[in-house]
């Protein structure tokens, strides 16, 4: 069995997610099993600051949000659900669709996106203030 197969509308409804703030970042992978987006160029990062990505892995399905790892304060009122999907500081990982728990990671990536315009960090803010 391809183990890819199993995860495409896990990663497709994931995806989703990001997708709806692409305009404010530069899309670095955009491929079937990976999609990865970058923030603006800071001097130590000079082809743009992480954001976030989506990438099937061999067993799951990874959701990875850097700025929960920036700004702690971001996974405050997160629920037990979610949190018991965390690997890492950044990262959530699926095996299968999860409405209620893709429907608070939404809401997790709006606030991800605030504090990376906070900080200055959007490859293209003027995006993200036609979206405010």
């Amino acid at each position: 069995m391809e183990p890819r197969e199993p995860f495409a509308e896990v990663f497709a409804q994931l995806r989703a997610i990001l997708t709806r703030h692409a305009a404010a970042f530069t899309a670095v992978h955009d491929t079937a099993d990976n999609y990865y987006l970058n923030g603006g160029a800071t001097a130590k990062y000079p082809d743009g600051f992480f954001f976030g990505a989506v990438q099937i892995k061999k067993r799951y399905v990874s959701y990875h949000l850097m700025a929960v790892y920036a700004e702690p304060a971001l996974l405050a009122d997160m629920s037990a659900a979610l949190r018991k999907r965390m690997q890492g500081k950044s990262c959530f990982n699926f095996t299968a669709v999860d409405a209620p728990l893709f429907a608070e990671l939404a809401t997790l990536t709006e606030r991800a996106v605030a504090c990376y315009a906070r900080r200055g960090w959007l490859a293209h803010p003027s995006a993200h203030d036609e979206r405010s």
